[in-house]
């Protein structure tokens, strides 16, 4: 770290003596994992994964049980199965998860309308100006962790910091380890005041810091840096040179304690969209748009949860060597329905050499616009253009969203298997 650095970091810690710990980070123990095994009392207690089940599959959520043999999100479902041969691997409801998570929210709004999420199980709270109903901050993280149990049946750890990267910190140091020695009470709820935050910051190993992924950790690795107090060894311009200007100044100002961010609660949601990974690969174009039809159908239902439509429409394609390719098509309306999205997603790939063999198929939708604001445009500016979109007059667009609206409705009630849409646009079945 540079004198310039220092310089920085000392004016941060004076800056901070006297700042209070009011942002909180709550992050859900388990969440996917745990969603199943609250519908389906039987499984707890045994290792349960959520994931693609197939041999390419991926874990996403992992029980606690499952990862006292060394499994968890992101590991592949193969190694998943040889690390634990009595594995429960059940697939993703996200319908489920999102019902969870828009509750889940609700009851952190109730406390305080500054409040960020960032995922389905996870959100930033600011909660200065919540002490008068509340108490302080660690009586609200206390409280909050409370209200979620009781009224979720669900566990989660709260961390409580002066900095969105100090509580996230400290809610991940607040969960409950586990190893092959068992499950460990974790603390639930762990306050980093202003004065500990450096120690605490120093502690920390080098992956905890957020942009630093595996890549990232190997590079450093090989500079012999493994800790937060390693990289502070590092002068800047080591960290520009290996990650580029905007992300080496970033992930520096990150471990200096350095991190200005304030808890945005009107976050934008930027794009919703679905990937698979298939067991085996896929070459056939065919096949391929029926799965992206049937993905399409999962973007549209949350997209109509979010009450958003989008103008681009991008498939994402990985080939058997691994390489990926990103294609997108901009629309003159934003796209509404399931059949939409799928039509376009259909013939993006149809304009692809798919020989290689498809490993990973996503359609995801951007350019995002509430669904009055998408509405109205569509009323203020009817197609001109003769270039195939999917796009679906007024009147079908609408009687299109009421059937997709109850299929929503069905699959809640009877899960994401129980209804299909009848016939593919190629004329074939829709369920892969």
């Amino acid at each position: 770290m540079g004198a310039g650095d220092r310089r920085a970091l000392s004016a941060v810690q004076a800056a901070a003596a006297g700042a209070p710990s009011d942002i909180l980070h709550l992050d859900m123990d388990a969440f996917f994992a745990s969603v199943e095994v609250l519908d389906d009392p039987t499984l707890a207690g045994k290792p349960v994964v959520v994931g693609g089940t197939g041999g390419r599959g991926v874990v996403a959520s992992a029980s606690y049980a499952a990862r006292r043999f060394g499994v968890f999100s992101a590991m592949p479902m193969a190694e998943a199965r040889r690390r634990c041969p009595g594995l429960i691997a059940v697939p993703g409801r996200f319908g489920r998860y999102s019902e969870v998570s828009a509750a889940l929210m609700g009851l952190l709004r109730e406390v305080t309308p500054l409040v960020e999420p960032v995922s389905l199980d996870e959100a930033y709270l600011d909660v200065s100006g919540a002490h008068g109903l509340w108490g302080t901050s660690e009586q609200i993280a206390v409280a909050l962790r409370g209200r979620v149990h009781a009224a979720l049946a669900l566990s989660c750890a709260v961390g409580v910091g002066r900095t969105k990267l100090i509580a996230k910190l400290a809610s991940k140091a607040a969960k409950p380890p586990a190893d092959e020695g068992g499950t460990l009470a974790g603390a639930g709820v762990l306050i980093v005041r202003a004065g500990e935050e450096e120690a605490f910051l120093l502690g920390q190993p080098i992956r905890a810091i957020p942009g630093v992924g595996p890549r990232s950790a190997e590079r450093l690795a090989r500079y012999g840096i493994a800790t937060v107090a390693d990289a502070r060894q590092l002068e800047r311009a080591g960290f520009v040179r290996l990650f580029g200007s905007s992300h080496g100044n970033a992930l520096c100002d990150l471990i200096a304690g350095i991190d200005p961010r304030r808890v945005e609660p009107e976050r934008e949601v930027r794009s919703i969209g679905h990937e698979e990974t298939f067991a085996s690969d896929d070459a056939d174009l065919a096949s391929l748009q029926r799965k992206a039809r049937r993905m399409a159908d999962a973007v549209a239902a949350r997209c109509r949860r979010a009450a958003v439509v989008g103008r681009t429409v991008t498939v994402k394609v990985r080939f058997s060597d691994f390489s990926t390719i990103n294609r997108s098509r901009t629309l003159a309306h934003p796209a509404a329905t399931g059949a939409e999205i799928g039509a376009v997603a259909a013939a993006l790939l149809e304009a692809l050499e798919l020989g290689r063999g498809v490993r990973l198929l996503g359609v995801h939708v951007s350019g995002l616009v509430s669904r009055d604001e998408g509405a109205e445009q569509l009323e203020l500016f009817p197609a001109a253009s003769s270039e195939p979109d999917g796009s679906l007059d007024a009147g079908t667009r609408e009687r299109r969203l009421e059937l997709e609206a109850a299929a929503d409705a069905v699959r809640r009630r009877f899960g994401e298997g129980a209804l299909w849409p009848p016939r593919g646009d190629d004329g074939g079945p829709a369920r892969p």
